[in-house]
């Protein structure tokens, strides 16, 4: 975790040029974002710091969900989180989808992938790193509270329950697939000039 930590410093946040803010901010009035988070720093464009490790995280029955239970109750996780999204945009809303077409994103998934990378060579550099891992996962992390997964190895996915609606609307969305080989930018295809948010 802690290695994790010192790449994530180390690569730092991406460079965020002056379109990049504007979109965001445009897309924050937009949606009337709040103005601050919820420990009460200010949401203005992009991250300008990087925040600072915390944990344990306390319980709580909200917040996002994910797969990684399966994954983090059986052997040492960690979880990487890079900015590639406007700050203070409502969940599950199409303002919250639109930046992974546009530079924002990008330069969010380069910085966390370097920061990846980094992480993965020092793990195979220095054997160490992977034993305390372990050592917390068994002893601490796993020591008292035990995990059982609700999907039994016999259990198959329900894709059958999707098949109508997929094959209506599958079809419908071929028009709105990324071409490379006509397009530099998937907004580009859309007709879009970065950073505006509608066609003029």
């Amino acid at each position: 975790m802690y290695v994790n930590y010192k790449n994530i410093q180390t690569v730092g946040l991406p460079v965020w040029d002056s379109a990049d803010l504007q979109f965001a901010r445009a897309v924050q009035k937009l949606v009337n974002a709040p103005k601050k988070t919820p420990r009460g720093e200010p949401i203005d464009g992009l991250a300008k710091k990087l925040d600072t490790l915390a944990g344990p995280v306390q319980f709580s029955m909200g917040g996002g969900s994910d797969d990684i239970a399966d994954i983090a109750w059986n052997l040492p996780t960690v979880v990487v989180r890079y900015p590639s999204n406007i700050p203070g945009t409502p969940g599950h809303n199409w303002a919250d989808a639109i930046a992974m077409a546009t530079p924002v994103a990008h330069k969010g998934v380069i910085a966390g992938s370097k920061v990846v990378a980094a992480t993965l060579i020092d793990m195979l550099t220095n054997p160490k790193i992977i034993e305390d891992a372990w050592e917390f996962h068994r002893n601490v992390q796993t020591k008292d509270i035990k995990y059982k997964s609700f999907v039994e190895a016999t259990d198959k996915p329900a894709i059958h329950l999707n098949r109508e609606i997929m094959n209506e609307y599958k079809p419908l969305l071929k028009k709105y697939y990324y071409d490379p080989s006509k397009y530099s930018s998937y907004l580009e295809q859309l007709g879009i000039k970065y950073p505006q948010l509608v066609k003029p």
